[in-house]
């Protein structure tokens, strides 16, 4: 008889770079799963975030940055909007289009619950030099954009 496949250890060394995103997403999701923004769910968060890192936007765009359906934002803005955490107002001549900002209040939300961020980029600091620091900010940014790429185009809306 015999036994499952196992699979052999990885060689030592340096990781692949497959490896190294795998386990830097992994901890950076445990360490998210930990500190939970009350009273908001994480989708209705990253909303609020991709806001303050980008700045206003309207639905269809932050759909397209995040990877999720318009109709996801819709509810996600729907409750953060009621929180009076974001306000939209209409674009133009066309009252249709609407774009998102983050208010006062969600600026101070996202300061309150930004603990966990800093935390993360003080471990990182604290093994990085600082040419190594503005070298990993660019890479990490260079890689995100690349990997956002990868998000599936989201079906024209239907008005």
């Amino acid at each position: 008889m015999t036994g499952p496949e196992t699979v052999p250890p990885p060689a030592r060394g340096a990781p692949s770079l497959e490896d190294a995103l795998s386990s830097l997403q992994c901890v950076l999701v445990a360490r998210r799963a930990g500190t939970g923004p009350e009273p908001i769910n994480w989708q209705q968060y990253d909303v609020l975030e991709i806001l303050r890192v980008r700045g206003p936007m309207t639905p269809s765009l932050l759909s397209a940055s995040l990877g999720v359906s318009r109709q996801t934002v819709s509810k996600s803005l729907r409750v953060v909007k009621d929180l009076g955490l974001v306000v939209q107002a209409a674009l133009g001549e066309d009252r249709r289009e609407q774009t998102t900002s983050l208010t006062r209040a969600g600026h101070v939300f996202l300061a309150r619950n930004a603990r966990g961020r800093r935390e993360n980029a003080r471990a990182a600091m604290s093994v990085l030099d600082p040419d190594e620091r503005e070298a990993f900010a660019r890479m990490c940014q260079k890689a995100a954009d690349a990997i956002k790429e990868l998000l599936p185009e989201q079906p024209p809306q239907r008005h």
